[in-house]
């Protein structure tokens, strides 16, 4: 299916593997022969999870560290070089809605900023978490309060600390029975790391690999927060033009690169996407075409790939004049046309990511004819 509708590089992981552990050779090698009897080939790994001792430091982080080195040897012996991984603490991207209605009958993912912070008040109870909203935010949550059923709290418990991240992280999976607890026990390996620290923490994994990289040509290519703002009292570090500013430079290597996702940076209205874009298209390995939009109050909404804030048309101008041949995915799409019926990963439905890429395929055709650069049509041959 993937190959008709003219996918060409995969991109994946090994997900049964568990966080920390060594990625075998041989279950790398076997993973790639799948991929490549279909006649595609395997582009980039996302992810190689980085552990959450590694994030904050904790007494086991250089034996982690080097298990993360040996699988980036063994990942490059395969021939795979990209490596799209995150540094959020415990919560990898974070939404409200897992099925918000457009006015098109499909559904996209949602963040609303009350629904997040009655979460972290009221059902999370983290201490002191009043004071990291706004009094709008907070007289919503009020409000929310008198409304809320127990089914209501139960569905946003599932979407923001079960189901987008069982498949995402491996922190919470979805038959955990106490998942609110263990995400408690999570927060708390935190308690006294701030975004200094956290830095610090980033800096000295990255200092750590990049030998490794150098000497077996691994790039790595960080995923920025999503949303790019801090949440539940946790630093977030690759937010902004300034934190992306900061680890590049931090370890100021080639190998040392960015994820540039630009649905996770489109959802803050402090980022222009395409200025970014254009400042650090050399130094981005991978890309994830998206879009959002935000409303006045500040929630978001995945938008389509034709709208949105992030001007995915000009995005594809910048990395196809900058950096050609980059791999591109279009990450996450609408749910449409019965995907909803099919028990896809939230984000991660069939047809509507098939729409998405129909899309993204046209904008790079057009993009290439005006920059004069042959345009292969994936699954065709040349003409």
């Amino acid at each position: 299916m993937l190959k008709e509708i003219g996918v060409e590089g995969i991109v994946t992981a090994l997900h049964d593997i568990p966080n920390g552990e060594v990625w075998s050779r041989e279950r790398i090698r076997d993973l790639r022969e799948y991929i490549e009897q279909y006649g595609l080939r395997w582009s980039v790994v996302e992810s190689l999870p980085v552990s959450e001792s590694i994030k904050y430091g904790g007494p086991d982080r250089d034996q982690l560290i080097e298990n993360y080195k040996e699988s980036l040897k063994n990942l490059s012996l395969e021939g795979i070089y990209t490596i799209c991984y995150n540094f959020m603490p415990v919560l990898d991207w974070a939404r409200t809605d897992l099925s918000h209605p457009n006015p098109n009958g499909t559904t996209n993912l949602y963040f609303s900023h009350a629904q997040f912070a009655y979460f972290d008040i009221h059902i999370l109870k983290r201490s002191g978490a009043e004071k990291d909203w706004s009094e709008e935010v907070l007289k919503e949550v009020a409000q929310l309060k008198e409304t809320m059923t127990p089914e209501d709290d139960h569905r946003l418990v599932e979407n923001i600390i079960v189901k987008t991240q069982g498949f995402v992280s491996g922190n919470i999976k979805e038959d955990d029975e106490h998942p609110v607890e263990l995400f408690r026990q999570l927060l708390s390996l935190y308690n006294g790391i701030d975004k200094e620290q956290l830095r610090e923490n980033m800096k000295y994994f990255l200092s750590a690999i990049m030998p490794t990289c150098e000497e077996y040509g691994m790039n790595m290519c960080v995923h920025p927060d999503d949303p790019p703002f801090p949440i539940l009292g946790l630093p977030r570090i690759v937010t902004s033009d300034e934190d992306i500013n900061w680890f590049l430079n931090a370890v100021d290597n080639p190998h040392n690169g960015l994820t540039f996702c630009a649905g996770s940076l489109s959802a803050g209205a402090h980022n222009n996407v395409v200025d970014l874009a254009r400042k650090y298209a050399s130094r981005s390995h991978f890309v994830h075409l998206r879009s959002c939009h935000i409303f006045p109050n500040g929630d978001f909404t995945e938008a389509s790939h034709l709208g949105g804030r992030a001007d995915i048309i000009e995005l594809a101008r910048i990395f196809e004049q900058t950096n050609p041949g980059l791999p591109m995915r279009v990450d996450h799409g609408m749910t449409m046309l019965g995907d909803e019926e099919r028990g896809y990963n939230a984000g991660y439905s069939f047809l509507g990511r098939m729409f998405a890429m129909g899309q993204v395929q046209g904008i790079l055709a057009t993009v290439d004819r005006e920059l004069g650069i042959p345009y292969h049509q994936p699954g065709f041959p040349e003409e």
